[in-house]
């Protein structure tokens, strides 16, 4: 897979395309990051972001992960010592997901958020944004957006600030994030500071076909055992014929055939027997058929989704 490929492979948007073109092209190694509030288990949409910041360490890019404790601090996410226990037990996940721990640099927001040099910038940054621009930014990733904190207006305000801080090129994220990183590529350059390239993944379907979110208990948890893995994909929204909101294709194609390249869905011969594909698109346009049974999809994405989560129940059992 050329390089550029692989970087966009199962991007949502890239803002803009022309830019990460012109980026690859001038630097040897830009740097990219994903930032993670800690704030619960690391499920399936985590995992979307954590699989693109694997793509980019095969792309060639330096890769920064911001556990963002003082952001989920401001979310309401917990005390800063219960954020901070979260943000470790994040970095062991994505490590045992496949981030390779010698080119990964972690970053604690707090190690230099309360810097003077970074809360100037925040406030300069407050100084030429409205209010109404910051309650935007947040409504798709902030808690109790109804009556919302002060706090939570300085949240996305910080996030551009964090992009300069850590000298980023490219800044990934899920699609929920947009309004934020839009904030960032406008309101930067004001500052004298240059604006990230920005790359958002989809945000992937929670088992009851709805937006995945660990308050809602309807995702995955990388280190969910094989047994509750099972009960929970067996159980899972998975229409015939129908892969709008189905959570159980979207495995397969965000999870598990970019990390394992081909699959083998076993079926009795009476059913058509045993189907190997080697792209996403070819699975779905049987699925669409009627050619493959949700069951036999849902049995095949517990053995393979098992494979690729047991280092993860290793390291962290």
């Amino acid at each position: 897979m050329e390089r550029l490929e692989l970087v966009i492979r199962n991007a949502e948007e890239v803002v803009t395309l022309d830019e990460l073109k012109a980026l690859m092209e001038a630097k040897e190694r830009p740097r990219g990051y994903v930032g993670y509030e800690p704030s619960g288990k690391v499920h399936m949409g985590h995992m979307l972001t954590a699989n693109k910041l694997i793509d980019l360490q095969a792309a060639g890019f330096q890769v920064v992960v911001l556990l963002a404790d003082l952001h989920a601090y401001l979310n309401e996410k917990g005390t800063l010592e219960e954020v901070r226990a979260t943000a470790d037990y994040n970095r062991d996940c994505f490590i045992a997901l496949g981030l390779d721990p010698e080119k990964t640099e972690f970053v604690y927001g707090t190690d230099y958020q309360l810097e003077p040099e970074y809360v100037k910038n925040v406030l300069k940054m407050a100084r030429n944004t409205t209010l109404n621009r910051a309650r935007r930014s947040m409504d798709e990733v902030g808690r109790n957006m109804d009556n919302p904190h002060v706090s939570q207006m300085i949240y996305p305000l910080m996030q551009a600030v964090d992009i300069a801080a850590l000298r980023v090129d490219l800044a990934v994220g899920g699609i929920d994030q947009r309004k934020i990183h839009m904030l960032a590529r406008e309101e930067m350059p004001k500052l004298g500071l240059q604006p990230p390239v920005c790359l958002h993944t989809p945000i992937i379907s929670g088992l009851n076909g709805g937006k995945m979110s660990s308050s809602k208990g309807n995702y995955i948890s990388v280190d969910d055992s094989a047994e509750d893995l099972e009960k929970k994909i067996i159980s899972a929204y998975c229409p015939a014929k129908d892969i709008e909101g189905n959570p159980v294709t979207e495995l397969f194609k965000y999870h598990i055939l970019p990390r394992l390249g081909a699959v083998t869905i076993r079926r009795p011969e009476k059913f058509g027997g045993d189907v190997t594909y080697d792209k996403y698109e070819a699975l779905e346009a049987d699925y669409l058929a009627g050619k493959m049974h949700p069951l036999d999809l849902k049995k095949s994405a517990v053995e393979h989704l098992n494979a690729i989560l047991e280092p993860v129940r290793e390291k962290m059992g």
